[in-house]
């Protein structure tokens, strides 16, 4: 499995900085990703059942897992304040289907991996925390695989994944306010070209 699978994560996720914040239950934190993780492979990847059984538990986790309401708006960067109540409900809409659409298909490339967890870093961001792990490659170190969680209540999300020192987050909110840039402040453009996406056929695990 190569570093690079790692980058096209759901697509999504983000920073919020502020002042260095101790109101967040670091062990709980710890204890949802482990658990996200452990679902994933065993659940999903290991289990044996049909892909559209997979498929239905993918998107359950998925769903379940990511504050998608809290990332959309982030990955639409400047954009969200400008766009409408329709276009928001829109974009969210595909941007999840796209990702539960491409991680779903290629989430058997994780078969015979596991994350080791290795405790967990405050974050500068009210309600945050990071929650730290590596997973065994098929060749080279293990990756440094570094997961941002937000509580709200008594509830855990997953709101950025940092592979590498990359910032999945970070790169999405690039690519699609490039597009809506280069498309003349068009938020439907971007919307239309997610929906093709969603529509095109699954290309196999790595290609």
């Amino acid at each position: 499995m190569k570093k690079g699978i790692f980058a096209a994560i759901l697509g999504s996720v983000f920073l919020f900085t502020a002042h260095a914040k101790a109101d967040i239950n670091a062990a709980q934190a710890d204890a949802f990703v482990r658990k996200v993780a452990n679902e994933g492979i065993e659940e999903i990847i290991n289990a044996n059942v049909s892909q559209s059984v997979k498929q239905q538990r993918f998107e359950k986790l998925f769903n379940e897992a990511l504050d998608l309401d809290f990332i959309g708006q982030f990955v639409l960067g400047r954009y969200w304040k400008t766009a409408t109540p329709e276009q928001r409900k829109a974009f969210i809409k595909v941007y999840r289907e796209l990702n539960i659409k491409t991680w779903s298909a290629r989430f058997d490339e994780f078969k015979g991996k596991s994350f080791v967890f290795n405790g967990s870093t405050p974050s500068t961001s009210k309600n945050q925390i990071f929650i730290n792990s590596t997973v065994a490659m098929d060749q080279g170190e293990p990756a440094k695989v570094v997961w941002r969680v937000k509580q709200t209540g008594s509830n855990f999300k997953i709101v950025d994944i940092i592979i590498e020192n990359v910032s999945l987050a970070i790169t999405a909110r690039n690519e699609y306010t490039a597009f809506i840039k280069n498309n003349g402040g068009n938020i439907d453009a971007l919307i239309a070209d997610l929906q093709k996406k969603v529509n095109a056929p699954v290309k196999p695990a790595g290609k």
